[in-house]
């Protein structure tokens, strides 16, 4: 057998079904391919190449592509395909994420299953490795309409522990003049402010479920980011003590908005800082935020909201003119 051939237990009899190991730049095209036909029949927009993937992927932390990957096969075709990493939570301990794509045509033969299980077990072995004091845990994003995979992770014993909702302002019009608390002016981000607001956003993510502590690593790629659009920004500064206390970090997908035939831009990076809470600073922002995508040829706007937030984000949100239109769930289950 070929050394990146994959031994795959439990896997499904199926003629020409075979497992490898990933082999490099030329299998980013089959990778998108397969990718592009699962979240299409999973009703999810999104817009993937070739060159996308690669980008992505060489900027990967925990991950090691060649061990922490498997790809099934038919005859020589690729036809799905699973992928894992770790990360550690500050509220949870370490979570090795698990995604999967199987192109539909492949669907209910037991392929994904034997994917998930080899996946598994090859994760198991990962958190073998010290440090062994932690809480360990798989996890797996379920898209609302991906209903034949949340009933395989719950054969499989994982639960959804957490709902997300995907939020659109479905147009940019009437949005409020709203007024920024006295002591504070938005100013436009210059690349000496970055860091100040990277740390801001850092500080105000920290009461939010999932948060991960900010990194040396993290900063730069975040520099580096496609979505890293700082003439879009909204950000707040006290004007007495010179500190960043707010902000909205905006960005637009020109490329998917040109895919999907669009205008939309994205509200996101949303935070505020405790002190400046519950004064009219998030409403304020954000529809400045609105009003810099309108100014930038977009027609709707976007975000991503926790179900359960403990500041009622969702309630924020709709009183801002966005609405719910897909409910998305995180599923857990102890390694």
């Amino acid at each position: 057998m070929s050394p990146e051939q994959i031994t795959v237990a439990n896997a499904p009899t199926i003629s020409g079904l075979s497992f490898r190991h990933f082999r490099g730049e030329s299998d980013y095209r089959h990778l998108a391919a397969v990718l592009m036909a699962s979240e299409s029949a999973d009703q999810i927009e999104r817009t993937v190449t070739a060159e996308d993937m690669a980008n992505n992927y060489s900027q990967l932390t925990h991950c090691d592509l060649y061990q922490d990957m498997i790809l099934a096969e038919i005859v020589g075709e690729v036809i799905g395909y699973a992928r894992g990493w770790w990360w550690d939570e500050s509220a949870t301990g370490r979570l090795y994420g698990l995604a999967g794509f199987l192109a539909p045509a492949w669907r209910r033969k037991g392929i994904g299953r034997a994917l998930l299980l080899w996946m598994e077990a090859h994760l198991r072995d990962r958190a073998a490795i010290p440090p062994s004091d932690q809480d360990k845990f798989f996890q797996v994003d379920v898209s609302q309409f991906q209903e034949g995979t949340a009933l395989l992770l719950e054969r499989a014993g994982y639960q959804p522990i957490r709902y997300f909702y995907e939020m659109v302002r479905p147009t940019l019009e009437d949005i409020p003049n709203l007024p920024l608390p006295d002591g504070l002016e938005v100013r436009s981000a210059s690349p000496d402010h970055y860091r100040a607001i990277w740390e801001c956003s850092d500080e105000t993510s920290q009461d939010e479920w999932g948060y991960t502590q900010a990194t040396e690593e993290g900063y730069q790629a975040w520099l580096t980011n496609p979505h890293f659009q700082p003439h879009l920004w909204q950000i707040a500064w006290d004007t007495a003590t010179e500190q960043v206390v707010g902000c909205v970090l905006t960005f637009i997908d020109h490329e998917q908005n040109e895919q999907l035939n669009r205008k939309r831009g994205y509200t996101e990076g949303i935070g505020v800082k405790r002190a400046w809470r519950r004064r009219g600073l998030a409403r304020a922002l954000i529809a400045r935020s609105l009003q810099a995508q309108k100014a930038a040829g977009m027609s709707e706007s976007a975000l991503a909201a926790d179900s359960e937030s403990i500041s009622g984000v969702t309630r924020l949100y709709e009183s801002c003119g966005f609405q719910v239109v897909r409910r998305n769930a995180v599923y857990r289950k102890p390694v």
